[in-house]
Order: C-alpha cells, then structure tokens, then sequence
C-alpha cells in the first residue's frame, strides 16, 4: 500500500468521524473536518497521486496538531498550571478563532495573576469581559466568583438563566453546581447534577466537576478520591486535599477537616486560601440536611456510575505497569521490522517471505509456523505505524479490563485464526500464491475483544458508559469496513475474521462484576 493511499485513508477516517461526532463537537472543528474532505475529493479526481499528500498536510495541520496542543493545553489547565497553559493557548488560538478561542489566552493570563496574588490585575483583566453577552464574557464573570469564592453572588447570577440553558453550558454549568453546594442547596445540588448527567455526556470536564460537588458536599470522601484517580487524575494535590476535607466536613468529621484545611492553607495560592476562609467560615451545614428519597436514588446511581465507568471507560487511572503486554508485543514487532530492514527491505517480497510470509500454497503444504511469523511482519513504515497506534490505543484498554495472559491469548487467537482464515478463502479463490503480512488481523481482534466487553457491560450490568462506548465503537468499526473497501492491498478477509474471532473470544474471556 503506497504512503498517499494510507493517508487518504486516515484522512477519511478521521473526518468521517469527526463529522458523525457533530453534536459534541465545536463548529470551526466541523468546519474544518469538511472542508478537508471537500480538498480531498477535488484532489482525488484531479490529482489522485497527490491526493493523500495535500488532504494529509492539511489534516495534520488544522486537526493533528490543534488536537495535540489543546490537549495539552487542557492538561495544563487541570494541573492549574495557568502560565504553561496561557503560552500554548497563544499560538493554537489562530488554527480555530472561530471558536472563541481569540480571548482564551486572556482567561488564563487573569488565573494566572490571580494564582500569584496580583488579585487587582487579574479581576481588571477578567472584568473587561464580564459584561459581554458572550462564552467569553460567561467564562470571565464565572471566573471572577471562583476567584473570590463569592458563591452566594454566584447563585444569585446563575439563578437569571433558565435552567434548561443553564445546565447544558459547559461555561457555567459548573460554578452553578458549586455555588448550590457552597450554599448548602444540597437536594438541589443532587436533582441538577443529575439532568446535568443527561445534558452534557460528551463533556468529561463538566461532568466530573458535576459529580466532584455532589460527592464531596454529600460526604461521600472514598468516592471522591475515586473520582481524582480517574476522571480528575492530574489535579494538584492541594485541589485533592481540599475537596477530600471538604468531604469530610460534610460527612461529620468537622473538626478533622477543619485542622487539614487549616495546614492546606498555609501552602495554598491565593485563590485556594479564599476557598478555604470560605469553608471555614461556612462549614458544611449540608451534613445535618436531609436528602429527599429522589436525591438518596441520584446519590446512588452516581456512585453506580463512577464504580462501573471505572470499568467501561477509558480506564486511564490503570498504572503503565498493567499494559506490559501490550508493550512487549509492540517492541516485538518493531524488532522484527529492523530485522526485514537489515536483510533487504521490509518491503522486498523475497524478504517477507523468507521471514515467514503467509503464502496459503506454502501454509498447505505443511509450513503452519507461518501463521504466526506472519502477524509481526510488516510490509513498509506506514504499515507498521498504522498497526501499531491500534495495538497502543486498544491494547492497553483491554490489557487492563481482561489481564495480560487473556489479552495474549486474544492477541494470538485472533491474529493466527485470521491467517488461518486468509489461507481457508485463498484456497477456495484459487489464490494460493498471495503473499500476507501484518498484525492488523489480530490488532482488530483486540478490538473485536473491546467491543464484547461494552456489549456485557451494557446487556448485563446496564452500564450507561458501556452502551456509549459499544455505539461508538460500532461507528470506528463502519468507518473501518468503508476504507478497507476503497483501500486496494487490504486483506478484508483477515480484517473481518480477526474482528468475529476477537468478539467470541472477549465474550468468553470477560465477566462483568454483576451483583458486586
């Protein structure tokens, strides 16, 4: 497969997807997800050699690298690294203005004052958009009330929207939800969050700030600390510390809380040490209110839904120690891509078959060792790299969620059963002289496996988290089948048979935690 090929089809891949994510999405994302389809049909029908090389550069360039960096910018944001964040936020601003993101820097250059103390600065600079009708000037005021842990204004401000409207904005949905349980609206608290659960399900941020807030002012500390090893993981310690006291206060532990908050805050940016005089000075009547049976239910379906998204979502609080297989195996296979290198070429026909090419006539007559040597050979760079980002993406989700010796076991099953199977169909078609190479068959097996997974946790344990990754994945799965179809030099037959076989063996291999 030529690299312009390869590209295309990443090209397509990526904006399909994107554009199937519309409603999750910003606009200028959207936009440019189309545009760069349109770029690539128009070059495909006039300059198809060329096509994957120009749609491919526009891709890297206005989705690639605006994903990477705000990622990181959003990362910095969460480790309250205002500075690093506001530098970075800079320079992506340009790729996207359409989406609001021009005055982003200032936000951040006003938390970053406040952080060090320059309170007058900071307020001055978020002040100039408070007044604007806009996500800007929504984000500006939000962040005025966080600064100044003005909750009682905050609830005043936020109770002038309808809440319908209220809820469903990422910007101030959170200091809403905050405000509620700084006021000690608990039972009012709990009934937002919960429609919150409904409105915002594509926004990890939102929602998990939502649930830390409900925790937290419910008393419920181990689940707090739960929620920072997963969603919120990467928060300073100091953000730990505070909403675990918090929680203790409101749990009943007031003395206790008092005295940590009371040492949190003489190692506290300014910012935290309002918090903290607020908490002090406000603390945590909501122990002693009773929750309503509709709350005690929301409560419970919160704590259902951390415990179970722990085991259906991405499970990035696993520790890199648990993804050792998958690790192993890629170092394999790009051991074995030196090897071809040194001998000849990785992609010099006579090479891979020396090294143990799948050939179904060679298979037949007795060389089955083939069946395996086949899934760490691959026949280029781009080949190897495609396979590889698979087994890193997938791989580690299911190595956590089944163990190394299943996740092997799967890994093997579904890539030497999909050579088997290409060497069952050559021998039908007459092909017996086709050469296979590559760990696709067994990197969609890995997938198939994640798929079987989500399809349990959704059917038996009614997981919400499952049923939405199992839907998602169903659309990385037709995306997938569509560009194999227009990508010649693919084996379909080995990409199917390692996905059925990977799904059986996911279903066999995976229990969910029911009645647990």
């Amino acid at each position: 497969m030529s690299p312009n090929l390869i590209l295309i089809q990443f090209v397509v891949f990526t904006c399909l997807f994107m554009l199937l994510q519309a409603s999750r999405l910003p606009r200028g994302w959207l936009v440019v997800a189309g545009l760069i389809l349109m770029v690539l049909i128009l070059c495909f029908a006039t300059v198809p050699e060329l096509a994957g090389w120009i749609s491919g550069s526009l891709w890297g360039l206005f989705i690639v690298l605006p994903l990477i960096g705000y990622a990181r910018v959003n990362q910095f944001v969460v480790q309250e690294r205002y500075g690093k964040a506001r530098r970075w936020a800079s320079i992506l601003r340009w790729f996207h203005p359409a989406d609001g993101l021009l005055e982003y820097p200032h936000l951040l250059n006003g938390l970053e004052l406040a952080q060090k103390g320059r309170l007058a600065e900071a307020n001055q600079i978020l002040g100039q958009y408070q007044t604007q009708e806009t996500a800007t000037g929504k984000t500006a005021r939000a962040l005025l009330y966080r600064i100044s842990a003005q909750w009682d204004d905050a609830l005043i401000w936020t109770s002038q929207f309808v809440e319908s409207e209220l809820l469903k904005d990422a910007t101030i949905a959170p200091v809403y939800l905050r405000s509620l349980g700084e006021t000690g609206n608990l039972n009012a608290l709990l009934e937002a969050v919960d429609r919150v659960e409904k409105w915002q399900r594509g926004n990890v941020r939102t929602l998990s700030l939502g649930r830390l807030y409900a925790l937290a002012f419910s008393g419920q500390p181990a689940l707090v600390y739960q929620l920072f090893n997963q969603a919120l993981a990467g928060s300073p310690e100091e953000t730990r510390q505070f909403w675990l006291a918090t929680a203790e206060m409101a749990a009943g532990n007031g003395a206790i809380a008092q005295q940590q908050l009371k040492t949190l805050r003489d190692r506290s940016d300014p910012v935290q040490q309002n918090a903290i005089d607020w908490r002090l000075a406000h603390p945590c009547p909501i122990s002693n209110t009773p929750l309503t049976h509709a709350s005690q239910q929301i409560l419970a379906r919160l704590c259902t839904s951390i415990h179970q998204e722990a085991r259906y979502g991405s499970r990035s609080g696993i520790k890199a120690k648990k993804y050792r297989a998958t690790y192993a195996l890629i170092g394999i296979n790009c051991l074995v891509f030196g090897i071809e290198i040194l001998v000849g070429g990785s992609e010099d026909l006579f090479v891979l078959y020396r090294l143990g090419a799948l050939v179904p006539e060679r298979v037949l007559a007795g060389e089955w060792w083939r069946t395996i040597a086949a899934t760490f050979l691959h026949a280029g760079t781009l080949h190897l790299t495609a396979n590889m980002v698979g087994l890193f993406f997938f791989g580690r989700i299911v190595e956590s969620a089944i163990g190394s010796r299943k996740f092997l076991l799967s890994y093997f099953f579904s890539g030497v059963g999909s050579m088997i199977a290409v060497t069952l169909m050559a021998q039908q078609t007459g092909s017996l002289d086709q050469l296979t190479v590559g760990a696709s068959g067994a990197v969609m097996g890995i997938l198939g496996v994640e798929v079987a997974i989500q399809l349990k946790g959704w059917r038996q344990e009614k997981a919400r988290a499952a049923r939405e990754r199992f839907r998602l994945l169903l659309v990385v799965i037709g995306i997938q089948f569509i560009s194999d179809l227009i990508t010649p030099q693919v084996s379909m037959v080995g990409h199917v048979s390692g996905l059925i076989l990977g799904f059986l063996a996911g279903m066999v291999l995976f229990q969910p935690e029911i009645g647990k």
